[in-house]
């Protein structure tokens, strides 16, 4: 079945930078879309980072753009989420989301805690 593994959160400073993984499998991951969610504490969950397949083409959400990079590593099923100059508004949970080819549909990861805090 379709498994997303998410890591690397953790408690960082403001202005410090984080790199989330989030490891695939159960799906041919090579030309399934990717993307990265986050939902912060009373907030409804929100999209951050979107990338293509082959990972041409990547898409942010503008409280991110210039300060967050979606990338993917197809021969290791995994797609990664660099954050940099981040702030307390970052904090949330973060979740890795597939849209699998074979699998029509949205899947989740367990999610990874991100806070930002002095």
């Amino acid at each position: 079945q379709v498994q997303l593994v998410e890591s690397g959160g953790g408690l960082v400073q403001p202005g410090g930078s984080l790199r989330l993984s989030c490891a695939a499998s159960g799906f041919i991951f090579s030309i399934s879309a990717m993307s990265w969610y986050r939902q912060a504490p009373g907030k409804e969950r929100e999209l951050v980072a979107h990338i293509t397949s082959a990972g041409g083409r990547t898409h942010y959400s503008n409280s991110v753009k210039g300060r967050f990079t979606i990338s993917r590593d197809n021969a290791k099923n995994t797609v990664y989420l660099q954050m940099g100059s981040l702030k307390p508004e970052d904090t949330a949970v973060y979740y890795c989301n597939a849209d699998p080819v074979e699998y029509p549909g949205d899947y989740w990861g367990q999610g990874t805690q991100v806070t930002v805090s002095s």
